[in-house]
């Protein structure tokens, strides 16, 4: 191979960045698409377009070079964590919260051989999972990721999810035409960073490992051929360059031999690098750098590095050799095209009755009872009444990586065809014994009721916007129903839809039942097969899920436990009557410091939506375009993925960020704006509240080209009112790009007039 080639090897660029010219040139040893990235630059493309584009990465990687050399075909992964989740119609598993609850390693087997077979049909090689981190903070974004935060029922489970997405390394299945390359991921402790995404884990490096190391043992005893560095820190070293570990720890101590694979950019997190230039990651133990965007000038640098030395060439080939090896134990050498394959565009896999079956039994196997005072089960032969917006709404109840990278939004039902919601599941069970659910998704209905059913919980999210910092469970639609019926003296069960355990005490004190249902995925009638019994009452399934994550009493980031970790009750063994403390400093805290609108992503308890005339729509998590279509604001990337906003107008439209109710405003509180302006706007362009305006036109053709920009404006600008709204609007053609924005005390830095 030339020194051109084997640097192509060491770098996976993501598909919405690259030609099938850039793949025949550069021979990359290896694509990726990301949670937002789909063929033709479509997320929601449906799954025979993913087949055309794999078979076109193979035959641009298999062209033809010199005589002296080999084509080389590239692999292509993907991020599917709980199941083919970017493909619309694909079988969505519960997360792996869920699965933690189950905790059944045959289902992990079934899963894992589930999920790798619909991945085949598509032609795609890889994916990026499981994940095995030990959450420890459940402010975490992630922590739905994690099985558990007990590291012996992580290490069980990740290993089988192992064995059934590669098959059995003892086996003839072993990567065969039905399975795929599995990911153990984020080497390591990316699950013991206090809460925060990206963070430091810190502390005694024995104990840390004797954590989060330790997963990853049975992993590669599962024969896992590749292992996902992490973007956090260990005691303040990031893991991207922590030789000692990525070679002493994980190479000489665990005995791993397989391809180790950097997180999106998370290389250029090491000090004196940038995503395009860091040696430092390859030479600390890193074979492969995930480079989404900036993959040509990182090629270019990684070939001058190499050629003066600084790379030695033993250490390349190192690197290009574990990744040649993966590529012979696949097979790739000698299989076909994708679409030539086994199961290449077998649709039939895609979805499949055995599979959705498989997933209907993952959620009723996760779910865990936590209160009943003999609601549960429900006579299929009773009226009853099922509330809630997330009732009826099959993208909210299967959470983040869910078609696109953080889920919700935009998408809609349509988006995951043959997925069956929480209330049809019940609607289901309720008509096969003679009785009937309503549908009531603000509470409202007529007639009696035998019981109700609310159905509430979080929003979708991933990474950095899931990030919390308090466990109190804010939305409090749920709350308002169950207190309705509870008025009306109608016996009331709560499902709580949920990444992670958070303070529902307010809820918990209203329910006769109470059902952790976590995120369930795609088939909701497993819910109904447990809490809906025969016509005379005998229970169908009985609980058998258990806590793999203590619950907590209290809603501050340090707890004690309400319910411990292996906690569930079942019907034969109903769990105790308790009381529940029903205050929360969090909720009643006034603000004295930064109210954050936009860090990151949308803050929580801060509603996005956009008017423009007459037409008003709301925009969840800052991402989508406004019904009037004026108005767009997409995710890009400055620090992380997809951690800043970029807003356009192609007319008049106004952003409205409305601040949760009875948020107190810091003293002397000034608007605190981080932006970058590429262009100069083609209208105006101004600061908005729901008292004033500040034009902002002038200041924003001033910043054009000079990269980010901070300023401290006074809130007086704006009117002398306390807002409940903030955010920009323009005229007609305008386009701004927002790192973040927040209510903060002190005096301002600029005046009104700006420029700022």
């Amino acid at each position: 191979m030339t020194l051109e080639h084997k640097i192509g090897q060491l770098i996976m660029p993501d598909i919405s960045t690259i030609t099938m010219e850039d793949v025949e040139q550069y021979r990359f040893g290896m694509i990726l698409n990301g949670g937002n990235s789909g063929p033709g630059g479509d997320d929601l493309a449906a799954a025979p377009l993913w087949l055309d584009l794999a078979d076109a990465v193979w035959e641009a990687s298999s062209a033809p070079l010199g005589a002296e050399e080999p084509s080389i075909p590239a692999l292509w992964a993907t991020d599917a964590v709980h199941g083919h989740s970017n493909i619309p119609g694909a079988t969505l598993f519960p997360h792996n919260i869920a699965l933690g609850a189950a905790g059944d390693e045959d289902l992990m087997v079934r899963i894992g051989e589930a999920t790798a077979a619909e991945i085949a049909a598509t032609g795609i090689d890889w994916t990026f999972a499981p994940t095995i981190a030990v959450a420890r903070d459940d402010r975490w974004g992630r922590t739905y990721e994690s099985f558990s935060e007990d590291t012996d029922l992580v290490a069980r489970l990740g290993a089988a999810n192992i064995i059934g997405l590669q098959g059995d390394p003892a086996s003839d299945s072993f990567l065969d035409e039905r399975h795929v390359i599995a990911t153990a991921k984020h080497f390591f402790a990316d699950g013991g960073t206090n809460g925060l995404d990206q963070g430091d884990a810190a502390g005694d490096l024995d104990e840390l490992i004797a954590v989060h190391g330790t997963p990853y043992i049975p992993a590669i005893a599962a024969g896992v051929q590749t292992v996902m560095v992490s973007f956090s820190s260990i005691n303040g070293v990031k893991m991207h360059g922590n030789e000692p570990l990525l070679k002493g720890l994980l190479r000489d101590q665990y005995g791993f031999e397989g391809l180790t694979v950097g997180d999106w950019n998370g290389h250029g997190q090491l000090p004196g690098c940038t995503a395009s230039n860091c040696p430092d990651a390859l030479l600390a133990g890193l074979d492969v750098y995930m480079v989404p965007e900036d993959w040509r000038d990182l090629y270019d640098s990684l070939l001058e590095q190499a050629r003066a030395g600084t790379i030695p060439m033993e250490r390349i080939d190192e690197a290009v050799g574990r990744m040649l090896r993966l590529k012979m134990a696949y097979g790739l050498f000698t299989k076909p095209r994708p679409s030539e394959r086994a199961v290449g565009g077998d649709w039939d896999i895609i979805g499949s009755p055995q599979h959705r079956e498989i997933a209907r039994e993952a959620v009723r196997k996760s779910l865990v009872l936590l209160e009943n005072d003999g609601v549960l089960p429900i006579r299929s032969s009773a009226r009853i009444v099922v509330a809630g917006a997330a009732a009826d709404d099959v993208v909210r109840q299967s959470g983040g990586w869910t078609v696109t990278w953080q889920g919700g939004g935009e998408l809609t039902e349509d988006n995951l065809p043959g997925a069956t919601s929480v209330y049809d599941g019940i609607a289901a069970a309720m008509s096969e014994g003679g009785g009937e659910a309503i549908l009531a998704s603000d509470g409202t209905f007529t007639g009696r009721a035998d019981a109700a059913i609310v159905v509430f919980g979080e929003q979708p999210y991933a990474e950095f916007e899931g990030d919390r910092a308090d466990l109190a469970f804010r939305d409090e639609e749920g709350l308002g129903l169950l207190r309705r019926f509870k008025r009306a003296g109608i016996p009331t069960v709560a499902v709580f839809l949920s990444g992670r355990p958070l303070w529902v005490n307010r809820e918990l004190a209203e329910a006769d039942a109470f059902v952790a249902a976590w995120l369930p995925g795609s088939e909701g009638q497993g819910v109904a097969d447990v809490l809906i019994g025969t016509a005379d009452g005998a229970a169908r399934h009985d609980f058998t899920g258990k806590l793999s994550f203590g619950w907590p009493s209290g809603c501050l980031a340090q707890s004690d436990l309400l319910f411990p970790l292996g906690f569930g009750g079942s019907y034969a063994r109903p769990p105790a009557a308790r009381n529940y403390a029903t205050q929360c400093s969090a909720l009643n805290a006034t603000q004295a410091g930064r109210i954050a609108l936009f860090d990151r992503g949308l803050a929580q308890n801060v509603t996005a939506r956009v008017s423009a005339g007459a037409a008003s729509s709301d925009l969840p998590r800052l991402r989508g375009t406004s019904a009037s279509g004026t108005f767009t604001a997409s995710g890009v990337d400055l620090d992380a993925q997809e951690d800043a906003r970029l807003l356009s107008w192609t007319g008049p439209a106004r952003l409205e960020l409305v601040l949760a109710e009875g948020a107190q405003l810091p003293p002397n509180a000034a608007i605190a704006i981080e932006y970058i302006a590429a262009e100069r706007p083609g209208s105006s362009l101004s600061l908005i509240s729901d008292s004033g305006t500040l034009d902002i036109t002038d200041t924003i053709e001033l910043a054009v080209g000079k990269g980010r920009r901070r300023a401290t404006i006074a809130l007086a600008c704006l009117g002398n009112k306390a807002p409940a709204i903030l955010g920009l609007a323009a005229d007609g053609a305008a386009e701004i790009t927002i790192a973040s924005l927040a209510i903060v005390p002190g005096q301002a830095t600029h005046s009104c007039n700006g420029p700022f």
